[in-house]
């Protein structure tokens, strides 16, 4: 089959599978099924859930679908794109980037709506626009094995959010993870800027919104989410939702009973958006993870924070980096923290606030015993040996902590070499001394002697453990050399780490020789 050129008129005694015949996008799957029917000489009428009734064997069930594809292709005159049709039997589908179009994506969905292999769906950056999303989400109606979408930055604007929103309030297909962010600016200046300089900079810089949602298409989606319960990660993140868009937002959050993770970073969120937003928060009880990371909640929104961190008893991982909190913000933050029992990971990078803020955080992990605090991210912040010795004191009750700062001001360079003496030498050390191997050693850590443990048990074990004592440094260290997934460490690795280790120690000597 010639894909290059364009379909030829059907036959003329067959007047109901002409393409020219059917007026509406709703008929479109209709159109590939019948036109591959009469190529192959069978009734027009006979559907394709015949034809797999007929033959079952997975090898006919992939061909089908890819003559079905590749004749939705010529119905829309567009090229095939090759790795759809080698990938058909995966789980995972990455189009990103293959400048599909609203045509190349109708053709897309057709063939999608009988495969049951695929679970995850990419296709950013495609143009989709709402002809494209209105396909794909009729394509979903059908289709109950698809649950993971991402159509981020493809300009839907505000009649895409309208497309989405209607599906939203259907709960009707399978489809938990919904990716709606818009384009992204280069992170590489925010790793070089400092604080506030750095938030003012980009705040005023103007970027390409890649969806194009502004806060009529928030009231849309908000509106459709306060009543969803099918959605559990949501990407809205990279758009361009004001104070407003932030108003809705704390009404849907206050009503959702179905989110459980929700990226609003990189919004134009400020102080009224923020307390609408935390308004919200304060009535919500199954949000997880947040990530308000690149807004201006400044410390207006930061104090509205700390009584939703006082109140909420769900949120686990909260993102406000770059949000222009001074320590009078980091106040009222380090306030709700002495209450708070589920927040595991709190990350303030970037924002500015000084030593004093490192303090008041640390110290509210200290006076609230049931904290599940794991880890502080101010890694801007020049910190002190004074503030060490107050951290150490911290994570004696809280040995599950990590705070992640810039650098130790004033820290001579015998103590330097000291604290960042090699975890995995001693650890071997000690291993050769008893006859174990260094595997040995991990999985004692654990209660039930599983090779994987998440990061926080970790932590606490190998803090509160007296075989090898080791500092904050040295666990930190050790955490990244056994993490295979960002929450858990998986001591097989710490073989391939001794190996790297006895490998660095065989050159060293070479070169030294």
């Amino acid at each position: 089959m010639d894909n290059d050129e364009p379909l030829e008129p059907e036959t003329k005694d067959e007047p109901e599978t002409k393409p020219t015949s059917q007026n509406s996008d709703e008929t479109l799957y209709c159109e590939a099924e019948a036109s591959v029917a009469v190529e192959k000489e069978k009734p027009a009428q006979e559907s394709s859930e015949t034809d797999l009734e007929i033959e079952d064997t997975e090898k006919f069930f992939t061909t089908r679908q890819n003559e079905l594809y590749l004749e939705a292709c010529r119905l829309m005159s567009v090229v095939p794109v090759s790795y759809f049709l080698r990938n058909m039997e995966e789980s995972y589908m990455n189009l990103n980037h293959h400048g599909l179009g609203p045509n190349g994506t109708k053709a897309i969905a057709i063939a999608l709506v009988s495969n049951t292999s695929v679970v995850t769906l990419e296709l950013a950056d495609n143009g989709l626009m709402e002809e494209g999303i209105l396909s794909l989400l009729e394509m979903l109606q059908e289709n109950y094995y698809l649950q993971e979408l991402n159509v981020s930055d493809n300009d839907l604007g505000f009649k895409g959010a309208k497309i989405i929103s209607e599906f939203l309030q259907r709960n009707t297909s399978s489809l938990w993870n919904l990716q709606l962010s818009g384009e992204e600016p280069d992170r590489a200046r925010i790793q070089e800027g400092k604080g506030a300089l750095v938030w003012k900079a980009l705040q005023t810089t103007p970027f390409t919104a890649g969806n194009n949602f502004r806060d009529e298409s928030a009231e849309l989606l908000c509106q459709a989410l306060a009543a969803n319960y099918q959605i559990k990660t949501l990407d809205l993140s990279h758009n361009q939702f004001s104070d407003k868009g932030g108003e809705y937002m704390g009404q849907m959050l206050a009503l959702n009973v179905g989110l459980q993770s929700l990226d609003l970073s990189w919004n134009h969120f400020y102080i009224r958006g923020a307390v609408a937003l935390c308004n919200g928060l304060r009535a919500n009880g199954t949000l997880q993870k947040l990530d308000l990371s690149m807004n201006g909640f400044g410390n207006e929104g930061a104090t509205a924070l700390g009584e939703v961190l006082r109140l909420n008893s769900s949120l686990v991982y909260l993102d406000i980096s770059i949000n222009d909190i001074s320590n009078e913000g980091i106040s009222k933050i380090s306030k709700g923290l002495e209450f708070n029992e589920s927040l595991k990971v709190l990350k303030l990078f970037l924002n500015p606030m000084s030593m004093d803020g490192a303090v008041l955080l640390i110290l509210s992990i200290k006076r609230n015993p049931k904290s599940k605090m794991e880890e502080i991210d101010i890694s801007n912040v020049l910190v002190s040996e004074q503030f060490l010795k107050i951290l150490d004191g911290v994570c004696a009750i809280h040995p599950q902590l990590d705070v992640v700062y810039k650098a130790v001001q004033g820290l001579s360079a015998k103590k330097t070499v000291l604290l960042w003496a090699n975890p995995m030498k001693l650890i071997q050390s000690y291993a050769d001394q008893h006859k174990i191997t260094v595997l040995d050693f991990f999985k004692s850590l654990s209660p039930d002697g599983k090779m994987t443990m998440p990061v926080g048990n970790f932590r606490k074990a190998i803090i509160l453990q007296d075989k090898v004592p080791l500092n904050l440094y040295q666990v930190r260290e050790l955490v990244k050399k056994l993490s295979d997934k960002p929450d858990t460490v998986n001591f097989r690795a710490s073989a391939s780490t001794m190996c790297s280790w006895l490998w660095g120690q065989v050159l060293g000597t070479w070169c030294h020789s």
